[in-house]
């Protein structure tokens, strides 16, 4: 069973009860949690794995609850409505074992944090492999800065996880591109992302193909960004 909260104002379509900070939709229209039977539930934010799953077991009814989120345009988990005898039963039993749990994540942290060093080893290793050029303190923080757990870069998708030579050459190709060329200047002189992008190209291919065969940085292109900047209107 799924319930939204919703980011505008909607009106109960069964007993006109507005706004409504969550709804469920019955044949497309929304309808307040107690017309959909739901209002005895309470709320569980989302954060505490195992209380959220306990709750759930120990209840005969539940509902997740989501949200629109604009800038990603998806629906993401905001938390859970659970029985409220269920919660308290879930809340005694994650007490229980509290101490036992926080050892765990404990272990848990400290091997993640492991395979994230050997990862950052293996992935500065194949830039240098495929960039021979590149300084290798370079390598090793564009390996960190793309293998950021969480962080939703190149270094944690699957292809990054598999050294794939393009997901590595992404990596390095946008360090270049934000640390080697006028990239970001161009962005603060109100240039769209497209057109700075195209600006700064060929002098990211010039690095990059040094890089490859071994030889440093070729000298920085000309000042790109300040002539654009310079017929850019004044900020108003």
């Amino acid at each position: 069973m799924l319930v939204i909260q919703p980011r505008r104002h909607h009106r109960c379509a069964q007993c006109d009860r507005a706004p409504l900070r969550h709804l469920v939709l019955v044949s497309g229209s929304p309808v307040c949690l107690d017309c959909a039977d739901l209002g005895h539930l309470v709320f569980l934010p989302r954060g505490d794995t195992a209380l959220t799953r306990r709750a759930r077991a120990a209840g005969s009814l539940s509902a997740v609850v989501v949200r629109f989120n604009r800038r990603r345009r998806r629906y993401e988990r905001q938390g859970v409505f659970v029985e409220e005898p269920a919660l308290a039963a879930a809340e005694a039993a994650c007490l229980a074992d509290a101490e036992a749990r926080a050892r765990r994540r404990a272990r848990d942290a400290a091997r993640r944090a492991a395979e994230d060093v050997r990862f950052t080893a293996a992935l500065t290793a194949e830039i240098l492999r495929l960039f021979p050029g590149c300084p290798a303190e370079r390598a090793r923080d564009i390996a960190e800065h793309a293998s950021v757990r969480g962080s939703g870069r190149v270094g944690r998708s699957a292809a990054g996880r598999a050294l794939d030579a393009a997901a590595v050459t992404a990596a390095v190709r946008a360090s270049v591109r934000h640390l080697d060329t006028e990239y970001d200047a161009l962005l603060m002189a109100r240039v769209p992302h497209n057109r700075a992008r195209a600006l700064v190209a060929g002098a990211i291919d010039a690095i990059l193909a040094a890089w490859a065969e071994g030889e440093p940085s070729p000298a920085a292109p000309g000042e790109v960004a300040s002539r654009v900047a310079e017929r850019q209107p004044p900020l108003a």
